[in-house]
């Protein structure tokens, strides 16, 4: 299961989140989403990594971050 779960209708590619990750597990990817916005990722393996400290949406000015913290 995804830890780490991004709203591509809301992310406008800021970049806070992937600032404000202490593993560095998120990036600015190439994708775009519909308004044009390059979205933010993380792959399978980050994902693996996540610790769920959520900082990543604590820090997300459009709330596109959610977190997972179970791990089921």
């Amino acid at each position: 299961m995804k830890k780490i779960l991004i709203d591509e209708e809301f992310c406008k590619g800021c970049g806070l989140c992937a600032e404000a990750c202490p593993k560095k597990l998120l990036k600015i990817g190439r994708k775009l989403n519909k308004q044009g916005y390059p979205l933010v990722e993380i792959d399978q393996a980050g994902q693996e990594k996540c610790i769920s400290c959520a900082l990543c949406a604590r820090i997300c000015p459009d709330v596109a971050i959610k977190v997972n913290k179970s791990d089921d």
